[in-house]
Parts: C-alpha cells; structure tokens; sequence
C-alpha cells in the first residue's frame, strides 16, 4: 500500500557479517484510485554462496515495527472473492458470474468456463510456451500448450505456501493458500510468489516476527515456489524462505522475518560469472534474490551458505509521520525489471532503484549499499516537496506498479495512481505521461514490453482496458473490444512469450464485482497473437 512508515527500530543490513549471507496488506482490503469516482466496489543451489557481503557497518537502523500512520495515498490493490476469514474465500466460485468470452481479433481468451480461476492476479509462459496463472486462494493454473483446459494445483499438490522451522519441520497452526505472482523459467518451470497471512498491527506478517507473541504460522507465510512438472503430472517444489537466520543479520542477531507478500517475480537466466541464474522477487517492505537452481535445503535454519536466497534490500528514505516522529517509507515493491547488463530494476511505493547486481558482477552487497546509500539511486520519480524528512502533505508517493527496461536500454514504469514514466538508464525523467496524454488512463496497474516491436503495452487499474505505445503513436483496447464485462476488470499482469519463435502478449483480467448484482464477475487471460 502507498508509503507505508515504520518507526525506526529493525532492519539491518546483511553487511559487516563474518557468515557469507505497516501494515502493509499486500493484496488485500481493497482500496478504489484516489479521485476517481464511480469505481467498483473493489479495484480490482543449496551449496556455498557465490558471494560474499562487504565489510563494514549496516547500511541502516532496524526498522520492523507496526505502522505508525495509515498510508497517505491510497493504491488500488486487488479484488478478490467475498471472504470471512481475513482472506481466504469460503467458497471461490460462490455468486459468481462467469459471462462469455469476448472474441475480438487478433485475440484468444480462456476463463472459468476453461477450468481457470475466477480472481486472476498474474499470468506467465515457461520456455516451454506452458501459461501459468496465478488464481489467489484457488491456487496455481496451467494451459499447457496446445490445451484448452486448465489444470489446477493446490497445497494438496505440493504447493508451500510457508516456510520451514528450524529442524525442518512444517510450522504449527493453520495455513494460508493465495497464489499472487507468477513467472515462467525453464520449460515446465514456473516461480510462485504467495501473499503471506493478513492481519493488522503485530499479526501482520511482516511484524509478527518482532511482536510481543511471534506466531510461526503467520511470520512463516507466504514468500514463493519454484514449481516443476513432471512428466507424470505431479509437481516438484522448492520453497524459497525469504528469511534470514540467527546471526546472520549484524543489527539483528535473532534474525528476520520481514518480506512474506511476493508481488512481482522476475527470472533472470544469464548466468554473471560464478553466480547461477537469478530469480528475483518484489515484495513488502523490500525486495530480494534467489538463486535460479536452488534444490532446497529445509534444514537450514536461514544461513546464507544454504537458504538460496539474499535478503533484502530498499531504496529507504527517511519521512515524518502526522505526530512528527521520523519513520522509514519503504513499501510494496511491484516494479521489477531485469536489464541486459545483469542490473535489476526495482520500484516501490516511494522510490525507485537501479539495483547494480550485474554492475558489481553478480555481488549483492555492493549493489545493496548502491541501493540504500547512494542518494542519487534512490530515485523520487513523481517528486516529493523535500527528499527527506518530509511531512504526509509533501509528499507525492509513486506508487509503481510495473517497470519493464526498452529495447534502448530506457525504462518505462507505470503507477497506480500517476501514469507512466520514461527514464534513461541512470534514472533520468526523459517524461511523464498522465491525464490528457493520451493513455487509456492515468490509475494503472500493469505494464508489458513487447519483444515483437519493442512497444509497450499498460493496463488500467479498472474499466480502461489496454493502451499499447507504438511508433509514437497509442492503440486503445477496451470496451468496445473486450464488452463491459471484461473491459471493467482490472488489468493485474502483462507479460510476454516468446517460446517457439513466436510471440504471444499475455494479459490477466483480474475481475471485479458488479455494483448492482453484487456478484463477482470472473476474471479472464486474454493472450494477443496480432501485429
């Protein structure tokens, strides 16, 4: 959610080490576009480190805690089925409506009546050309390619969607199933990002961990998967625990649990010297890494010589609540895009980063103190009043929502609340694209670059439907393509296939619930095959 503040408290960095290692609701409690009226009710590897921290002193103060202010702007975040339970839908497909696919040209759509979800929060292809479909509470689809049916995976098949205790057992109590990020790797391979357990205050799950009465079934949840097929249709899984373990962390000795909502993941397979590919994931609070060919290691108890993930980074500023006091804004990282050069691209609720992996060859410290030292790299795209200190009024949160890295080497990014943003590759506003410029809409929710053309393609966050940028000019794909039942949903992900020697411009429809019907009208993948 936009800015969320911490009291400074909790959050130290990785570095200076000997060992080589808000309540933000994530994708809950929906909140409509500030200024827009008439919306819905909703809106929608095991083995030694390839790299070692840098000596020195943590880059920064501990900062876990409960929020100390309600967010000053409002993202829309997600819709999602009627629940009870602070998530997790009783029934799914209950005062559902499911309308007909739209059969626009150029265009193929699958939905519920295809064995697919019903709330869609993102959608991906393996190098297979497989489509995986990240289904909420109803958990990870597949179409395999050539198929007209989904498959549907749960926790029954394997799915993890919690982390390991220290002697590698499953954690006590109840668990939590919402399927929110999806990214394809190898064929038959795909990466799962989960939302962790919601609750507010210290049972949230990113400040369980520090609150008076740590509950391991909700500080343990949600982070992500990397989920293989098998031929014979089961599934293997390899949990990634975005966590780090006692020690580990010099400003935090007991360890840390702070990262549990996986909004975007990207894959990286370009191996950077002696680093193995790269899967990266953007999250509450911050982002992170995980290692590509990591096989699991539940025994591990969260040190860096076997947990297959490096933990964690953001591009922090120093804010000011209502009361005056001095909070760290660092939240909801659904900006991730992986340059050429190895280098990450990182957006957030506040600020942007070059994140330099592929800069400092594949070294995650050096590029962590780039990140959270280097003013210049903390980038304030719409910009506040002052870059420090400033007060809830001065400020202008950015509120990305997708950043994709141009055929130029350029970088669009799209906000929730702002528009669109092109810098270069330093971080330089070469424009903004807002009210009147011509997009579908200023709210959006989802950007895609299309490796046919180089153009760009952004989602509305609801009722807008598809802009594409191309040549100069932008092509509109709405109502009038899509009918009002599918043109009103949110665009939650835009990603592109390439498998084949093809191309194919994935697009999940998130789904939304009707204002007069009050019922749930089924989301839809919509994959473009035209010019």
């Amino acid at each position: 959610m936009a800015g969320a503040m911490w009291t400074v408290a909790g959050c130290g960095s990785n570095k200076g080490n000997d060992e080589s290692e808000q309540d933000n609701p994530g994708m809950d409690d929906p909140i409509p576009p500030p200024g827009r009226p008439g919306s819905p009710d909703e809106v929608p590897d095991a083995g030694t480190p390839t790299e070692t921290p840098d000596s020195g002193t943590p880059t920064e103060t501990p900062d876990s805690g409960t929020p100390t202010e309600t967010p000053d702007s409002g993202t829309p975040t997600d819709g999602g089925t009627p629940t009870t339970d602070g998530g997790t839908p009783t029934d799914p497909r209950q005062d559902v409506e499911i309308p007909p696919l739209p059969t626009p040209a150029g265009w193929r759509f699958y939905g519920a009546d295809q064995g697919g979800p019903v709330t869609i929060y993102g959608v991906t292809a393996d190098e297979g050309g497989n489509v995986w479909v990240a289904g909420g509470a109803e958990g990870l689809f597949l179409l395999k390619r050539g198929a007209e049916k989904f498959e549907r995976f749960g926790m029954e098949n394997g799915l993890r969607p919690y982390g390991f205790m220290a002697d590698g057992s499953i954690p006590p109590g109840p668990k939590y199933l919402k399927v929110i990020s999806v990214a394809g790797g190898k064929s038959g391979t795909v990466f799962v990002g989960y939302e962790g357990m919601p609750g507010t205050g210290s049972d949230h799950c990113e400040n369980n961990w520090d609150g008076p009465s740590p509950d391991p079934a909700r500080y343990k949840s949600g982070d992500a998967d990397k989920v293989t097929l098998n031929s014979d249709g089961t599934l293997d899984v390899v949990h990634y625990d975005i966590f780090s373990g006692p020690n580990v962390v010099a400003a935090e000795k007991r360890g840390r649990e702070k990262i549990c909502n996986v909004l975007r993941i990207r894959y990286d397979k370009h191996a950077l010297g002696n680093n193995k590919s790269s899967v990266w994931f953007g999250g509450n609070h911050g982002f992170a890494r995980g290692n590509a060919e990591f096989d699991g290691a539940p025994m591990c108890n969260g040190q860096l010589n076997c947990t297959g993930v490096f933990e964690h980074v953001h591009p922090h500023v120093n804010a000011l609540d209502a009361q005056g006091r001095v909070v760290l804004l660092t939240d909801a990282y659904y900006g991730v895009a992986v340059d050429p050069s190895g280098d990450v691209w990182f957006g957030g609720s506040d600020r942007t980063t070059r994140f330099r992996y592929g800069t400092n060859a594949g070294n995650f410290w050096r590029a962590q103190t780039g990140s959270e030292n280097d003013s210049s790299n903390k980038l304030d795209l719409w910009p506040d009043a002052k870059p420090e200190y400033s007060k809830p009024g001065e400020r202008v949160p950015d509120n990305i929502s997708g950043a994709v890295v141009a055929r130029d080497g350029t970088v669009w990014l799209s906000s929730f609340g702002n528009g669109l943003v092109h810098v270069d590759a330093n971080g330089n506003v070469l424009g903004h694209m807002g009210s009147g410029s011509g997009l579908v809409d200023k709210y959006l929710s989802a950007i895609g670059l299309d490796p046919s053309d180089g153009s760009i393609w952004v989602g509305a966050s609801w009722g807008g439907g598809l802009s594409r940028l191309k040549g100069g000019s932008i092509t509109h794909y709405g109502l009038s393509e899509f009918g009002r039942k599918y043109g009103m949903s949110r665009i939650s992900d835009i990603q592109a296939d390439s498998s084949g020697g093809g191309r194919r411009i994935l697009v999940s429809f998130m789904g939304y619930q009707d204002t007069t019907t009050k019922k749930w009208v089924a989301g839809a993948i919509g994959i473009y095959e035209g010019n």
